[in-house]
C-alpha cells in the first residue's frame, strides 16, 4: 500500500511521513511538497520507505499523476488550499483526510459530501491534533449520557525546554495569524454567532505539567460540526478556547497587521505582510525548534461537556496530554497532529473506517482504537468521573 503525505516536508507533514513509514502498515510513503529540499529531507528522516516529490497542489493534473495507486492521502498544506486538494483527490478516487480548516474552510468541505458518496469514497476534515483527537474525545464521552447541553473545547501549552527559544511557531504561522484576527464563531441557542477574536478571557486549570493558563476564544473548526454530530443530544452551545505562552506575541502580530494579505508599497515595491512575515520567520529560523535544542513542551486539550445522566445534571471532561517528541526533534503540536493523521490513514487503509463521504472524525473514526494507537504513541487520554455542575453564583 502507498500512501501521499501532501505538504509533507512541513512542521506536521513531516511527522505524518515518518510515523507511517516506520508504522509497517503501508510499503511506500510519498513526502510530497512545494520546496524540494524539505521534502527530501523528511523522506531521509523516515527512512527507506519513504520517497520524496516536489509538488505544487495548484496542479490538480500533477496531483492527480502523484496520486495513482494510492490507498489514502494526507493533506498537511495550508488549510487554504483544502478544497482544492480533496477535489484532486475526488478526481483520483483516493481517500482523503486533513488536519483542519478553521471553521469556514471546514463548512465549505462538508458541501462535497454527495460527490464523495457517490464515489465511494471516504473523506474526512480535521482529523489532527485539535481538530481530530479532540473531536473525537468529544463524541465518545457524550455517549452515554441522556443529553448534552454545552461542549466547550479548551487547549493550553507549556513550555519547559531548557534554553529554549523566546518565540518560535510549531504550527503554521499564517493559521495562528487568522486565528487572532478572525472572529470566533461560537454556537450558541442553537445558532452560529460571531464573537470578537481572543475574547472571553478566562483562568483554567489544566492537567499537569501545563497547569493554569489564560485562554481566549478564536476560531477554530471543532463548532464547525460537532453541534450537528451531536444535535441528537440537544447541543445548544459549543465553543473552542486557547493559550499559552506566545499567543499574546501572536495578537500583538495581528493588530500590527503583520498578517495582512493586502499588499503596501515599500520605497516603489508591493510588498504583502503576510508574506513578508513567513519569509522572515523562516530566514531567522523560528519555524519548529531550533537545532541542538532539546525540546520539553507539552499541550493538554480539555473537552467539558455539560449535560444529564440518569436524569442528573453532570459536568464531565474528556483530556488529552500530548507530549513532544526529541527524539524525532518535535513539539508537542508537531508529534501530536501528525501522529494523529497518521493513525486515521493507518485506519482508512485497514478498513477501520467504514463511512463513505465527507464525514467529520467524531462521526467516523472509532474512539476504542483511535485510542490506543494514541497510547502506543505516548499520547494519554482520559474521560474523567462525572462532576456535579457548579451552583449558580449569586452576588450579595
Amino acid at each position: 500500500m502507498r500512501a501521499v503525505v501532501l505538504g509533507g516536508g512541513g512542521l506536521t507533514g513531516r511527522c505524518t511521513v515518518r510515523d507511517l513509514a516506520t508504522g509497517g502498515v503501508f510499503d511506500t510513503v510519498v513526502a510530497a511538497d512545494l520546496d524540494a529540499s524539505l521534502a527530501e529531507s523528511a523522506a531521509r528522516a523516515a527512512g527507506p520507505r519513504a520517497l520524496a516529490e516536489r509538488i505544487d497542489v495548484r496542479d490538480k493534473a500533477a496531483v492527480r499523476r502523484l496520486l495513482e495507486n494510492t490507498t489514502v492521502v494526507v493533506n498537511a498544506v495550508q488549510y487554504t488550499f483544502n478544497l482544492t486538494v480533496m477535489e484532486s483527490a475526488l478526481d483520483a478516487g483516493v481517500p482523503y483526510l486533513d488536519f483542519g480548516g478553521l471553521f469556514h474552510m471546514t463548512r465549505r468541505q462538508l458541501a462535497l459530501d454527495a460527490a464523495f458518496r457517490q464515489a465511494d469514497r471516504i473523506a474526512i476534515p480535521g482529523l489532527g491534533q485539535v481538530p481530530g483527537v479532540s473531536n473525537v474525545l468529544a463524541m465518545q464521552a457524550a455517549s452515554d449520557l441522556e443529553r448534552v447541553d454545552s461542549v466547550v473545547i479548551r487547549d493550553g501549552w507549556r513550555d519547559l525546554t531548557v534554553n529554549g527559544p523566546e518565540v518560535s511557531f510549531t504550527w503554521s504561522p499564517s493559521t495562528f495569524l487568522d486565528e487572532m484576527i478572525l472572529p470566533a464563531v461560537v454556537f450558541e441557542g442553537g445558532r452560529y454567532e460571531d464573537r470578537e477574536a481572543m475574547s472571553g478571557a478566562e483562568e483554567f486549570d489544566f492537567a499537569p505539567p501545563v497547569g493554569r493558563t489564560r485562554v481566549y476564544r478564536t476560531l477554530h473548526s471543532e463548532p464547525a460540526t460537532l453541534p450537528e454530530s451531536l444535535r441528537s443530544k440537544g447541543l445548544t452551545h459549543c465553543e473552542w478556547k486557547e493559550g499559552g505562552p506566545g499567543i499574546e506575541v501572536l495578537r500583538i502580530m495581528s493588530k500590527l497587521g503583520l498578517g495582512s494579505d493586502t499588499p503596501l508599497e515599500v520605497k516603489g515595491h508591493a510588498v504583502t505582510p503576510r508574506e513578508f512575515t513567513l519569509a522572515l520567520l523562516k530566514r531567522e529560523k523560528l519555524l519548529g525548534a531550533p537545532e541542538g535544542v532539546t525540546v520539553d513542551d507539552w499541550e493538554v486539550c480539555d473537552v467539558e461537556l455539560t449535560g444529564t445522566k440518569a436524569g442528573r445534571p453532570v459536568v464531565r471532561h474528556a483530556i488529552a496530554r500530548f507530549p513532544p517528541r526529541p527524539d524525532w526533534h518535535l513539539t508537542a503540536t508537531e508529534y501530536a497532529v501528525g501522529v494523529a493523521g497518521a493513525i486515521g490513514a493507518e485506519m482508512i487503509a485497514r478498513g477501520e473506517v467504514r463511512e463513505v463521504g465527507v464525514v467529520p472524525p467524531e462521526r467516523c473514526v472509532p474512539a476504542g482504537p483511535f485510542r490506543t494507537a494514541l497510547a502506543k504513541r505516548g499520547i494519554e487520554t482520559t474521560i474523567a468521573p462525572d462532576e456535579p455542575p457548579l451552583p449558580p453564583f449569586r452576588n450579595g
